[in-house]
Protein backbone atom coordinates (compact mmCIF):
# COMPACT_ATOMS: atom_id res chain seq x y z
CA UNK A 1 0.00 0.00 0.00
CA UNK A 2 1.07 3.57 -0.55
CA UNK A 3 -0.65 4.63 2.70
CA UNK A 4 0.22 3.70 6.26
CA UNK A 5 3.09 1.80 7.88
CA UNK A 6 4.60 -1.21 6.14
CA UNK A 7 7.32 -3.59 7.26
CA UNK A 8 9.99 -3.84 4.55
CA UNK A 9 11.90 -6.95 3.48
CA UNK A 10 14.95 -5.83 5.47
CA UNK A 11 12.85 -5.45 8.66
CA UNK A 12 12.71 -1.67 8.62
CA UNK A 13 9.36 0.12 8.63
CA UNK A 14 8.23 2.64 6.03
CA UNK A 15 5.82 5.33 7.23
CA UNK A 16 3.80 7.42 4.78
CA UNK A 17 1.21 10.16 5.32
CA UNK A 18 -0.69 12.37 2.90
CA UNK A 19 -0.94 15.75 4.61
CA UNK A 20 -1.10 18.44 1.90
CA UNK A 21 -1.96 21.42 4.14
CA UNK A 22 0.86 21.17 6.68
CA UNK A 23 4.55 21.98 6.29
CA UNK A 24 6.04 19.19 8.44
CA UNK A 25 5.10 16.05 10.37
CA UNK A 26 6.92 13.79 12.83
CA UNK A 27 6.32 10.19 13.89
CA UNK A 28 6.72 9.17 17.54
CA UNK A 29 7.47 5.46 17.94
CA UNK A 30 6.83 3.67 21.25
CA UNK A 31 6.72 7.05 23.06
CA UNK A 32 10.39 7.70 22.21
CA UNK A 33 11.83 10.68 20.37
CA UNK A 34 10.05 12.26 17.43
CA UNK A 35 11.45 11.42 14.00
CA UNK A 36 10.75 13.83 11.13
CA UNK A 37 9.12 12.58 7.93
CA UNK A 38 10.55 14.06 4.74
CA UNK A 39 8.31 15.67 2.12
CA UNK A 40 8.19 13.46 -0.99
CA UNK A 41 5.96 15.57 -3.24
CA UNK A 42 2.23 16.12 -3.89
CA UNK A 43 1.50 16.54 -0.19
CA UNK A 44 3.15 13.27 0.86
CA UNK A 45 5.61 12.73 3.73
CA UNK A 46 7.66 9.60 4.29
CA UNK A 47 10.28 7.90 6.45
CA UNK A 48 11.86 4.45 6.45
CA UNK A 49 13.53 3.57 9.76
CA UNK A 50 14.99 0.69 11.74
CA UNK A 51 13.66 2.19 15.00
CA UNK A 52 10.28 0.55 14.41
CA UNK A 53 9.29 -3.10 13.99
CA UNK A 54 6.13 -5.20 13.94
CA UNK A 55 4.36 -4.47 17.21
CA UNK A 56 5.69 -0.92 17.56
CA UNK A 57 3.11 1.70 18.46
CA UNK A 58 3.27 5.07 16.78
CA UNK A 59 1.52 8.39 16.23
CA UNK A 60 1.97 11.19 13.75
CA UNK A 61 2.58 14.59 15.34
CA UNK A 62 1.44 17.73 13.52
CA UNK A 63 3.18 21.13 13.73
CA UNK A 64 0.77 22.34 16.44
CA UNK A 65 1.68 19.34 18.62
CA UNK A 66 -1.50 17.35 17.95
CA UNK A 67 -0.74 13.61 17.94
CA UNK A 68 -2.99 11.63 15.61
CA UNK A 69 -3.35 7.97 14.64
CA UNK A 70 -2.41 6.77 11.18
CA UNK A 71 -5.50 7.09 8.91
CA UNK A 72 -4.42 3.78 7.32
CA UNK A 73 -3.63 2.12 10.65
CA UNK A 74 -3.84 -1.67 10.51
CA UNK A 75 -4.67 -1.87 14.23
CA UNK A 76 -5.63 0.41 17.12
CA UNK A 77 -5.09 -1.52 20.38
CA UNK A 78 -6.34 1.42 22.49
CA UNK A 79 -9.26 2.56 20.29
CA UNK A 80 -9.42 5.40 17.75
CA UNK A 81 -7.79 8.01 19.98
CA UNK A 82 -4.78 5.86 20.83
CA UNK A 83 -1.57 5.01 19.00
CA UNK A 84 -1.49 2.84 15.90
CA UNK A 85 0.35 -0.49 15.85
CA UNK A 86 2.71 -1.67 13.12
CA UNK A 87 1.37 -4.95 11.74
CA UNK A 88 3.37 -7.30 9.53
CA UNK A 89 0.80 -9.29 7.50
CA UNK A 90 3.46 -11.92 6.76
CA UNK A 91 3.36 -12.94 10.42
CA UNK A 92 0.06 -14.75 9.82
CA UNK A 93 0.43 -18.07 7.98
CA UNK A 94 -2.57 -19.14 5.92
CA UNK A 95 -3.21 -22.88 5.72
CA UNK A 96 -4.08 -24.30 2.30
CA UNK A 97 -5.25 -22.38 -0.74
CA UNK A 98 -8.89 -21.31 -0.93
CA UNK A 99 -10.37 -21.26 -4.43
CA UNK A 100 -13.63 -19.51 -3.56
CA UNK A 101 -17.16 -20.33 -4.69
CA UNK A 102 -19.34 -19.03 -7.54
CA UNK A 103 -22.01 -16.47 -6.64
CA UNK A 104 -24.86 -18.68 -7.84
CA UNK A 105 -24.18 -20.89 -4.81
CA UNK A 106 -24.46 -17.99 -2.34
CA UNK A 107 -26.77 -18.25 0.64
CA UNK A 108 -25.70 -15.27 2.74
CA UNK A 109 -25.89 -14.89 6.53
CA UNK A 110 -25.47 -11.33 7.83
CA UNK A 111 -24.05 -11.03 11.32
CA UNK A 112 -22.76 -8.42 13.73
CA UNK A 113 -19.58 -9.64 15.40
CA UNK A 114 -20.27 -7.93 18.74
CA UNK A 115 -23.74 -9.43 19.20
CA UNK A 116 -23.51 -12.77 17.36
CA UNK A 117 -22.08 -14.46 20.47
CA UNK A 118 -22.00 -13.60 24.19
CA UNK A 119 -18.26 -12.89 23.89
CA UNK A 120 -18.67 -10.71 20.80
CA UNK A 121 -15.26 -11.53 19.27
CA UNK A 122 -13.87 -12.88 16.00
CA UNK A 123 -12.70 -16.05 17.75
CA UNK A 124 -16.12 -16.65 19.29
CA UNK A 125 -17.77 -16.22 15.87
CA UNK A 126 -15.55 -18.98 14.51
CA UNK A 127 -16.94 -21.34 17.15
CA UNK A 128 -20.45 -21.06 15.62
CA UNK A 129 -19.48 -21.76 12.02
CA UNK A 130 -20.48 -25.42 12.21
CA UNK A 131 -24.04 -24.32 12.97
CA UNK A 132 -24.07 -22.14 9.85
CA UNK A 133 -22.59 -24.83 7.62
CA UNK A 134 -25.19 -27.35 8.85
CA UNK A 135 -27.93 -24.78 8.23
CA UNK A 136 -27.04 -24.58 4.54
CA UNK A 137 -25.41 -21.16 4.57
CA UNK A 138 -22.55 -20.77 2.08
CA UNK A 139 -21.42 -17.20 2.88
CA UNK A 140 -21.25 -15.06 5.99
CA UNK A 141 -21.38 -11.29 5.71
CA UNK A 142 -19.81 -9.33 8.55
CA UNK A 143 -21.25 -5.93 9.36
CA UNK A 144 -18.44 -3.32 9.29
CA UNK A 145 -15.49 -4.06 11.55
CA UNK A 146 -13.45 -0.91 10.81
CA UNK A 147 -12.33 0.81 14.02
CA UNK A 148 -15.09 2.90 15.60
CA UNK A 149 -15.08 5.03 18.77
CA UNK A 150 -15.98 3.24 21.98
CA UNK A 151 -16.70 -0.37 22.81
CA UNK A 152 -19.89 -0.96 20.81
CA UNK A 153 -21.30 0.21 17.49
CA UNK A 154 -23.10 -1.17 14.46
CA UNK A 155 -19.89 -0.35 12.57
CA UNK A 156 -21.15 2.39 10.28
CA UNK A 157 -19.41 5.05 12.38
CA UNK A 158 -15.93 3.78 11.59
CA UNK A 159 -13.11 6.33 11.25
CA UNK A 160 -10.07 4.11 10.60
CA UNK A 161 -11.17 1.86 7.74
CA UNK A 162 -8.06 -0.38 7.64
CA UNK A 163 -8.09 -1.35 11.33
CA UNK A 164 -10.31 -4.19 12.64
CA UNK A 165 -11.90 -2.89 15.84
CA UNK A 166 -9.94 -4.01 18.89
CA UNK A 167 -13.12 -4.86 20.84
CA UNK A 168 -13.52 -7.83 18.46
CA UNK A 169 -9.88 -8.95 18.56
CA UNK A 170 -6.65 -8.48 16.69
CA UNK A 171 -6.11 -8.62 12.89
CA UNK A 172 -4.82 -12.19 13.17
CA UNK A 173 -8.06 -13.15 14.96
CA UNK A 174 -10.07 -11.86 12.01
CA UNK A 175 -7.84 -13.78 9.63
CA UNK A 176 -8.37 -16.90 11.74
CA UNK A 177 -12.14 -16.41 11.42
CA UNK A 178 -11.85 -16.16 7.63
CA UNK A 179 -9.61 -19.23 7.53
CA UNK A 180 -12.01 -21.23 9.72
CA UNK A 181 -14.92 -20.29 7.45
CA UNK A 182 -13.00 -21.31 4.33
CA UNK A 183 -12.12 -24.64 5.94
CA UNK A 184 -15.87 -25.31 6.16
CA UNK A 185 -16.53 -24.20 2.58
CA UNK A 186 -18.01 -20.87 3.64
CA UNK A 187 -17.28 -17.63 1.79
CA UNK A 188 -16.78 -14.48 3.87
CA UNK A 189 -17.96 -11.03 2.78
CA UNK A 190 -17.22 -7.76 4.56
CA UNK A 191 -19.45 -4.69 4.77
CA UNK A 192 -17.41 -1.53 4.01
CA UNK A 193 -18.42 2.13 4.26
CA UNK A 194 -17.13 4.45 1.55
CA UNK A 195 -19.79 7.15 1.84
CA UNK A 196 -18.76 8.90 5.08
CA UNK A 197 -16.56 8.78 8.17
CA UNK A 198 -17.98 8.50 11.66
CA UNK A 199 -18.50 11.67 13.73
CA UNK A 200 -15.87 11.04 16.42
CA UNK A 201 -12.16 10.22 16.14
CA UNK A 202 -11.50 11.36 12.57
CA UNK A 203 -8.55 13.80 12.37
CA UNK A 204 -8.23 14.07 8.58
CA UNK A 205 -9.56 17.64 8.55
CA UNK A 206 -6.46 18.71 10.49
CA UNK A 207 -3.96 17.76 7.79
CA UNK A 208 -5.89 16.45 4.74
CA UNK A 209 -9.16 18.41 4.47
CA UNK A 210 -9.28 17.37 0.81
CA UNK A 211 -10.91 14.12 1.96
CA UNK A 212 -14.14 16.12 2.33
CA UNK A 213 -15.97 17.67 -0.59
CA UNK A 214 -16.35 21.46 -0.36
CA UNK A 215 -19.65 21.32 -2.28
CA UNK A 216 -21.41 17.97 -1.80
CA UNK A 217 -23.42 16.92 1.26
CA UNK A 218 -24.78 13.62 2.60
CA UNK A 219 -27.17 12.79 5.49
CA UNK A 220 -24.05 12.50 7.69
CA UNK A 221 -22.51 15.87 6.76
CA UNK A 222 -19.92 16.73 4.11
CA UNK A 223 -19.56 14.11 1.41
CA UNK A 224 -16.26 12.40 0.77
CA UNK A 225 -14.37 14.03 -2.09
CA UNK A 226 -14.52 11.69 -5.06
CA UNK A 227 -14.66 14.30 -7.82
CA UNK A 228 -12.98 17.53 -6.67
CA UNK A 229 -9.44 18.80 -6.26
CA UNK A 230 -7.26 16.14 -4.62
CA UNK A 231 -9.86 13.44 -5.22
CA UNK A 232 -7.39 11.15 -7.00
CA UNK A 233 -5.64 10.48 -3.67
CA UNK A 234 -8.94 10.06 -1.84
CA UNK A 235 -10.11 7.52 -4.41
CA UNK A 236 -6.81 5.66 -4.15
CA UNK A 237 -7.19 5.48 -0.36
CA UNK A 238 -10.51 3.67 -0.60
CA UNK A 239 -9.51 1.48 -3.53
CA UNK A 240 -6.45 0.37 -1.56
CA UNK A 241 -8.78 -0.33 1.35
CA UNK A 242 -10.93 -2.62 -0.80
CA UNK A 243 -7.87 -4.46 -2.12
CA UNK A 244 -6.43 -4.69 1.41
CA UNK A 245 -9.43 -6.59 2.76
CA UNK A 246 -9.64 -8.85 -0.28
CA UNK A 247 -5.93 -9.67 -0.47
CA UNK A 248 -4.50 -9.37 3.03
CA UNK A 249 -7.52 -10.96 4.77
CA UNK A 250 -8.63 -13.16 1.84
CA UNK A 251 -12.25 -12.00 2.00
CA UNK A 252 -14.37 -13.35 -0.84
CA UNK A 253 -16.14 -10.07 -1.44
CA UNK A 254 -17.33 -6.74 -0.14
CA UNK A 255 -20.74 -5.22 0.40
CA UNK A 256 -20.55 -1.45 -0.23
CA UNK A 257 -22.83 0.44 2.09
CA UNK A 258 -25.29 3.05 0.75
CA UNK A 259 -23.53 3.90 -2.50
CA UNK A 260 -26.46 6.18 -3.36
CA UNK A 261 -24.89 8.56 -0.80
CA UNK A 262 -21.60 8.70 -2.74
CA UNK A 263 -21.77 12.01 -4.62
CA UNK A 264 -19.56 11.76 -7.68
CA UNK A 265 -19.85 13.65 -10.96
CA UNK A 266 -16.52 12.44 -12.34
CA UNK A 267 -15.83 10.20 -15.32
CA UNK A 268 -15.09 7.42 -14.79
CA UNK A 269 -16.98 7.39 -11.49
CA UNK A 270 -15.31 6.06 -8.37
CA UNK A 271 -17.55 2.98 -8.25
CA UNK A 272 -16.43 1.96 -11.70
CA UNK A 273 -12.76 2.60 -10.98
CA UNK A 274 -12.92 0.54 -7.80
CA UNK A 275 -14.61 -2.42 -9.49
CA UNK A 276 -12.25 -2.36 -12.46
CA UNK A 277 -9.17 -2.31 -10.19
CA UNK A 278 -10.47 -5.22 -8.13
CA UNK A 279 -11.35 -7.28 -11.22
CA UNK A 280 -7.98 -6.54 -12.82
CA UNK A 281 -5.80 -7.10 -9.78
CA UNK A 282 -7.31 -10.17 -8.13
CA UNK A 283 -7.22 -13.28 -10.29
CA UNK A 284 -7.61 -16.98 -9.68
CA UNK A 285 -10.68 -16.91 -7.44
CA UNK A 286 -14.16 -15.36 -7.64
CA UNK A 287 -14.56 -11.95 -5.99
CA UNK A 288 -18.10 -10.81 -5.24
CA UNK A 289 -18.87 -7.08 -5.00
CA UNK A 290 -22.34 -6.31 -3.65
CA UNK A 291 -24.06 -2.92 -3.49
CA UNK A 292 -26.61 -1.26 -1.29
CA UNK A 293 -28.14 1.27 -3.66
CA UNK A 294 -31.56 2.83 -3.14
CA UNK A 295 -31.44 4.12 -6.71
CA UNK A 296 -31.85 0.59 -8.16
CA UNK A 297 -29.24 1.29 -10.85
CA UNK A 298 -29.21 -1.93 -12.85
CA UNK A 299 -26.27 -0.69 -14.93
CA UNK A 300 -23.76 -1.68 -12.26
CA UNK A 301 -24.67 -5.39 -12.44
CA UNK A 302 -24.94 -5.86 -16.21
CA UNK A 303 -22.50 -8.34 -17.73
CA UNK A 304 -22.22 -10.64 -20.69
CA UNK A 305 -21.36 -13.58 -18.43
CA UNK A 306 -23.15 -13.70 -15.03
CA UNK A 307 -20.22 -15.68 -13.61
CA UNK A 308 -17.79 -12.86 -14.52
CA UNK A 309 -19.46 -9.50 -13.88
CA UNK A 310 -17.76 -6.44 -15.33
CA UNK A 311 -18.42 -4.36 -12.23
CA UNK A 312 -20.71 -5.50 -9.41
CA UNK A 313 -22.11 -8.94 -8.72
CA UNK A 314 -25.36 -8.14 -6.95
CA UNK A 315 -27.42 -5.60 -5.01
CA UNK A 316 -29.44 -5.83 -1.83
CA UNK A 317 -33.04 -5.92 -3.05
CA UNK A 318 -35.01 -3.69 -0.68
CA UNK A 319 -38.03 -3.94 -2.99
CA UNK A 320 -38.55 -7.65 -2.31
CA UNK A 321 -38.19 -7.05 1.41
CA UNK A 322 -40.75 -4.27 1.28
CA UNK A 323 -43.44 -6.19 -0.59
CA UNK A 324 -43.04 -9.21 1.70
CA UNK A 325 -43.04 -7.01 4.80
CA UNK A 326 -46.17 -5.13 3.73
CA UNK A 327 -47.93 -8.41 2.97
CA UNK A 328 -46.97 -9.83 6.37
CA UNK A 329 -47.52 -6.85 8.65
CA UNK A 330 -49.88 -4.51 6.82
CA UNK A 331 -47.59 -1.59 7.72
CA UNK A 332 -48.02 1.45 5.49
CA UNK A 333 -45.77 4.08 7.10
CA UNK A 334 -42.80 5.74 5.37
CA UNK A 335 -41.43 4.03 2.29
CA UNK A 336 -43.81 1.10 2.75
CA UNK A 337 -46.54 3.35 1.34
CA UNK A 338 -44.91 2.97 -2.09
CA UNK A 339 -45.80 -0.75 -2.05
CA UNK A 340 -49.54 -0.34 -1.44
CA UNK A 341 -51.63 -1.74 -2.95
CA UNK A 342 -49.50 -4.84 -3.35
CA UNK A 343 -51.19 -6.09 -6.51
CA UNK A 344 -48.62 -6.52 -9.25
CA UNK A 345 -45.83 -5.07 -7.11
CA UNK A 346 -45.45 -8.35 -5.23
CA UNK A 347 -45.41 -10.35 -8.46
CA UNK A 348 -42.94 -8.00 -10.14
CA UNK A 349 -40.52 -8.02 -7.23
CA UNK A 350 -40.50 -11.81 -6.99
CA UNK A 351 -40.20 -12.31 -10.75
CA UNK A 352 -37.97 -9.48 -11.95
CA UNK A 353 -36.11 -8.17 -8.90
CA UNK A 354 -36.74 -4.43 -8.73
CA UNK A 355 -40.32 -3.27 -8.25
CA UNK A 356 -39.36 0.27 -9.27
CA UNK A 357 -37.63 0.33 -12.64
CA UNK A 358 -38.02 4.01 -13.52
CA UNK A 359 -41.47 4.72 -12.12
CA UNK A 360 -42.17 7.58 -9.72
CA UNK A 361 -41.78 6.52 -6.09
CA UNK A 362 -43.91 8.88 -4.01
CA UNK A 363 -41.84 8.53 -0.83
CA UNK A 364 -38.68 9.59 -2.68
CA UNK A 365 -40.59 12.14 -4.77
CA UNK A 366 -38.81 11.11 -7.96
CA UNK A 367 -38.39 8.37 -10.52
CA UNK A 368 -36.52 5.43 -9.05
CA UNK A 369 -34.72 2.51 -10.64
CA UNK A 370 -33.75 1.20 -14.06
CA UNK A 371 -35.06 -1.71 -16.16
CA UNK A 372 -33.55 -4.94 -14.88
CA UNK A 373 -35.03 -7.76 -16.98
CA UNK A 374 -31.62 -8.58 -18.46
CA UNK A 375 -29.95 -9.12 -15.10
CA UNK A 376 -29.37 -12.62 -13.73
CA UNK A 377 -31.87 -13.37 -10.98
CA UNK A 378 -28.95 -13.97 -8.60
CA UNK A 379 -27.96 -10.29 -8.96
CA UNK A 380 -30.74 -9.53 -6.45
CA UNK A 381 -30.11 -10.28 -2.77
CA UNK A 382 -33.51 -11.10 -1.24
CA UNK A 383 -34.15 -10.97 2.50
CA UNK A 384 -36.90 -10.86 5.09
CA UNK A 385 -34.76 -9.14 7.69
CA UNK A 386 -31.43 -7.33 7.94
CA UNK A 387 -29.75 -4.99 10.39
CA UNK A 388 -31.44 -1.90 8.90
CA UNK A 389 -34.95 -3.27 8.65
CA UNK A 390 -34.84 -4.46 12.26
CA UNK A 391 -32.56 -1.97 13.99
CA UNK A 392 -34.06 1.13 12.39
CA UNK A 393 -37.39 0.33 13.98
CA UNK A 394 -37.94 2.26 17.22
CA UNK A 395 -37.73 -0.85 19.39
CA UNK A 396 -35.61 -3.04 17.12
CA UNK A 397 -38.29 -5.73 16.80
CA UNK A 398 -37.52 -8.75 14.65
CA UNK A 399 -40.19 -9.92 12.24
CA UNK A 400 -41.04 -12.90 14.46
CA UNK A 401 -42.19 -10.47 17.15
CA UNK A 402 -44.60 -8.81 14.69
CA UNK A 403 -46.28 -11.77 12.96
CA UNK A 404 -47.58 -15.22 13.83
CA UNK A 405 -45.47 -18.36 13.14
CA UNK A 406 -47.51 -19.45 10.05
CA UNK A 407 -46.79 -16.06 8.46
CA UNK A 408 -43.07 -16.38 9.14
CA UNK A 409 -42.98 -19.90 7.73
CA UNK A 410 -44.80 -18.86 4.55
CA UNK A 411 -42.46 -15.95 3.92
CA UNK A 412 -39.42 -18.16 4.49
CA UNK A 413 -40.81 -20.70 2.01
CA UNK A 414 -41.08 -17.93 -0.60
CA UNK A 415 -37.71 -16.23 -0.38
CA UNK A 416 -35.44 -19.16 0.47
CA UNK A 417 -36.52 -20.95 -2.72
CA UNK A 418 -36.68 -17.85 -4.92
CA UNK A 419 -34.10 -17.78 -7.76
CA UNK A 420 -32.72 -14.58 -6.23
CA UNK A 421 -29.82 -14.80 -3.74
CA UNK A 422 -31.22 -15.35 -0.22
CA UNK A 423 -29.78 -13.56 2.80
CA UNK A 424 -30.63 -14.36 6.42
CA UNK A 425 -30.03 -12.12 9.41
CA UNK A 426 -28.42 -13.73 12.44
CA UNK A 427 -30.90 -15.62 14.60
CA UNK A 428 -33.62 -15.50 11.97
CA UNK A 429 -33.26 -19.21 11.27
CA UNK A 430 -34.61 -20.15 14.68
CA UNK A 431 -37.03 -17.23 15.07
CA UNK A 432 -35.04 -15.28 17.64
CA UNK A 433 -37.44 -12.87 19.33
CA UNK A 434 -34.88 -10.67 21.08
CA UNK A 435 -34.54 -7.19 19.55
CA UNK A 436 -31.60 -5.98 17.51
CA UNK A 437 -31.55 -2.33 18.51
CA UNK A 438 -29.54 0.65 17.33
CA UNK A 439 -26.58 1.11 19.70
CA UNK A 440 -23.41 3.18 19.94
CA UNK A 441 -20.85 4.30 22.53
CA UNK A 442 -20.46 8.02 21.94
CA UNK A 443 -19.72 10.40 24.78
CA UNK A 444 -20.36 14.01 25.74
CA UNK A 445 -22.42 16.31 23.57
CA UNK A 446 -22.30 13.93 20.63
CA UNK A 447 -23.80 11.14 22.73
CA UNK A 448 -26.62 13.39 23.90
CA UNK A 449 -27.27 14.51 20.32
CA UNK A 450 -27.47 10.92 19.10
CA UNK A 451 -29.88 9.97 21.88
CA UNK A 452 -32.14 12.98 21.30
CA UNK A 453 -31.92 12.67 17.51
CA UNK A 454 -33.04 9.06 17.67
CA UNK A 455 -36.20 10.05 19.50
CA UNK A 456 -36.89 13.04 17.26
CA UNK A 457 -36.55 10.79 14.22
CA UNK A 458 -39.58 8.79 15.31
CA UNK A 459 -41.62 11.78 16.52
CA UNK A 460 -42.95 12.26 12.96
CA UNK A 461 -44.78 8.91 13.19
CA UNK A 462 -48.27 9.13 14.77
CA UNK A 463 -47.59 6.45 17.37
CA UNK A 464 -44.59 8.38 18.74
CA UNK A 465 -45.95 11.91 18.85
CA UNK A 466 -46.65 11.44 22.53
CA UNK A 467 -43.59 12.34 24.62
CA UNK A 468 -44.08 9.36 26.92
CA UNK A 469 -43.96 7.03 23.92
CA UNK A 470 -40.74 8.67 22.73
CA UNK A 471 -39.16 8.10 26.14
CA UNK A 472 -39.86 4.35 25.80
CA UNK A 473 -37.52 4.12 22.82
CA UNK A 474 -34.35 2.34 24.01
CA UNK A 475 -31.40 4.57 24.79
CA UNK A 476 -28.84 3.73 22.06
CA UNK A 477 -25.97 4.64 24.40
CA UNK A 478 -27.03 2.42 27.29
CA UNK A 479 -24.92 -0.75 27.71
CA UNK A 480 -28.09 -2.76 28.34
CA UNK A 481 -29.42 -1.83 24.87
CA UNK A 482 -26.34 -3.48 23.40
CA UNK A 483 -26.57 -6.44 25.79
CA UNK A 484 -30.22 -7.11 24.89
CA UNK A 485 -29.23 -7.23 21.20
CA UNK A 486 -26.91 -10.21 21.70
CA UNK A 487 -28.14 -13.55 20.39
CA UNK A 488 -29.33 -15.95 23.08
CA UNK A 489 -28.22 -19.32 21.70
CA UNK A 490 -30.05 -21.17 24.50
CA UNK A 491 -33.31 -20.37 22.67
CA UNK A 492 -32.46 -23.23 20.30
CA UNK A 493 -33.52 -25.61 23.07
CA UNK A 494 -37.19 -24.55 22.75
CA UNK A 495 -39.43 -26.74 20.59
CA UNK A 496 -40.84 -23.88 18.50
CA UNK A 497 -37.37 -22.58 17.70
CA UNK A 498 -36.13 -26.05 16.74
CA UNK A 499 -39.12 -26.47 14.40
CA UNK A 500 -38.34 -23.25 12.54
CA UNK A 501 -34.67 -24.18 12.33
CA UNK A 502 -35.63 -27.48 10.71
CA UNK A 503 -37.80 -25.60 8.21
CA UNK A 504 -34.86 -23.39 7.23
CA UNK A 505 -32.51 -26.35 6.94
CA UNK A 506 -34.95 -28.33 4.82
CA UNK A 507 -35.72 -25.41 2.51
CA UNK A 508 -32.05 -24.60 1.97
CA UNK A 509 -31.28 -28.27 1.28
CA UNK A 510 -34.10 -28.32 -1.28
CA UNK A 511 -32.81 -25.10 -2.81
CA UNK A 512 -29.34 -26.59 -3.15
CA UNK A 513 -30.66 -29.79 -4.71
CA UNK A 514 -33.37 -28.40 -7.05
CA UNK A 515 -33.11 -24.64 -7.56
CA UNK A 516 -29.34 -24.24 -7.83
CA UNK A 517 -29.04 -26.34 -11.02
CA UNK A 518 -31.69 -24.14 -12.67
CA UNK A 519 -29.98 -20.78 -12.12
CA UNK A 520 -27.61 -20.68 -15.08
CA UNK A 521 -28.43 -17.60 -17.17
CA UNK A 522 -31.89 -17.25 -15.62
CA UNK A 523 -33.14 -13.64 -15.84
CA UNK A 524 -36.34 -11.74 -15.17
CA UNK A 525 -37.18 -12.15 -18.83
CA UNK A 526 -37.71 -15.84 -18.15
CA UNK A 527 -40.52 -15.21 -15.66
CA UNK A 528 -44.29 -14.99 -16.11
CA UNK A 529 -46.64 -13.71 -13.44
CA UNK A 530 -50.30 -13.68 -12.58
CA UNK A 531 -51.89 -11.73 -9.73
CA UNK A 532 -55.02 -13.40 -8.28
CA UNK A 533 -55.72 -11.09 -5.36
CA UNK A 534 -53.99 -8.69 -3.01
CA UNK A 535 -51.01 -10.74 -1.81
CA UNK A 536 -51.82 -13.77 -3.97
CA UNK A 537 -49.61 -14.49 -7.00
CA UNK A 538 -48.34 -17.15 -9.35
CA UNK A 539 -44.80 -16.81 -10.76
CA UNK A 540 -43.39 -19.22 -13.35
CA UNK A 541 -39.64 -19.30 -14.09
CA UNK A 542 -38.88 -20.96 -17.43
CA UNK A 543 -35.44 -22.52 -17.17
CA UNK A 544 -33.43 -24.96 -19.23
CA UNK A 545 -34.11 -27.61 -16.59
CA UNK A 546 -37.86 -27.11 -16.32
CA UNK A 547 -40.50 -24.62 -15.22
CA UNK A 548 -40.13 -23.65 -11.58
CA UNK A 549 -43.48 -22.40 -10.29
CA UNK A 550 -44.41 -20.47 -7.17
CA UNK A 551 -48.05 -20.24 -6.08
CA UNK A 552 -48.44 -18.10 -2.97
CA UNK A 553 -51.27 -16.66 -0.93
CA UNK A 554 -49.57 -14.16 1.37
CA UNK A 555 -52.74 -12.88 2.96
CA UNK A 556 -55.00 -13.67 5.91
CA UNK A 557 -57.95 -14.76 3.72
CA UNK A 558 -58.44 -17.82 1.52
CA UNK A 559 -57.97 -17.17 -2.20
CA UNK A 560 -59.44 -19.17 -5.09
CA UNK A 561 -58.30 -19.48 -8.65
CA UNK A 562 -54.80 -20.94 -8.28
CA UNK A 563 -53.84 -23.18 -11.21
CA UNK A 564 -53.72 -26.93 -11.02
CA UNK A 565 -50.18 -28.06 -10.35
CA UNK A 566 -48.65 -29.18 -13.66
CA UNK A 567 -45.38 -30.61 -12.36
CA UNK A 568 -43.83 -32.39 -9.42
CA UNK A 569 -44.49 -30.95 -5.96
CA UNK A 570 -41.42 -29.55 -4.25
CA UNK A 571 -42.77 -27.85 -1.12
CA UNK A 572 -46.13 -26.92 0.33
CA UNK A 573 -46.57 -24.69 3.36
CA UNK A 574 -50.13 -24.15 4.52
CA UNK A 575 -53.42 -25.62 3.23
CA UNK A 576 -54.27 -26.30 -0.42
CA UNK A 577 -57.79 -27.39 -1.41
CA UNK A 578 -57.77 -27.77 -5.18
CA UNK A 579 -57.54 -24.26 -6.59
CA UNK A 580 -58.17 -22.64 -3.21
CA UNK A 581 -55.24 -21.67 -1.02
CA UNK A 582 -55.74 -21.07 2.66
CA UNK A 583 -54.18 -18.06 4.42
CA UNK A 584 -50.38 -17.95 4.29
CA UNK A 585 -50.03 -20.86 1.92
CA UNK A 586 -47.08 -21.39 -0.42
CA UNK A 587 -46.50 -24.10 -3.00
CA UNK A 588 -43.43 -24.73 -5.17
CA UNK A 589 -43.46 -27.17 -8.07
CA UNK A 590 -41.25 -28.12 -11.00
CA UNK A 591 -42.62 -29.10 -14.41
CA UNK A 592 -40.61 -30.50 -17.33
CA UNK A 593 -39.08 -27.97 -19.71
CA UNK A 594 -41.32 -27.01 -22.62
CA UNK A 595 -39.64 -27.85 -25.98
CA UNK A 596 -38.72 -24.77 -28.00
Amino acid sequence: MRFGAEVQRDGRVRFALWAPVIRAVDVVIDDAEALPLAPTGDGWFGLTTDRARAGSRYRFVLPDGLAVPDPASRFQPADVQGPSEVIDPEDYRWAGEWQGRPWCEAVVYELHVGTFTPEGTFRACAAQLDHLAALGVTAIELMPVADFPGARNWGYDGVLPFAPDSSYGRPEDLKALVAAAHARGLMVLLDVVYNHFGPQGNYLSCYAPGFSSPTHRTPWGSALNFDGEGSATVREFFIENALYWLEEFQFDGLRLDAVHAIVDASEPPFLRELAERVRRQIRGRPIHLVLENHRNEARWMKAGDPARPDFYTAQWNDDVHHVLHVAATGERDGYYADYVPLGGRLARGLAEGFVYQGEIAAFFGAARGEPCLELPTTAFVAFLQNHDQIGNRAFGERLGALVAPPVLRALAAVYLMLPQTPMLFMGEEWGCLDPFAFFADFSGELGAAVRDGRRREFARFPQFRDLDQQQRIPDPLAPETFARSKLDWTQLEATAHRALLELYRDLLALRRRVVLPLLARLTGRDAETRTLAEGAVTVRFKTGGGVLQLDANLSAEPVRGFPTMSGDPLWTEGEVRGGEFGPWTVRWSLAPAVPA
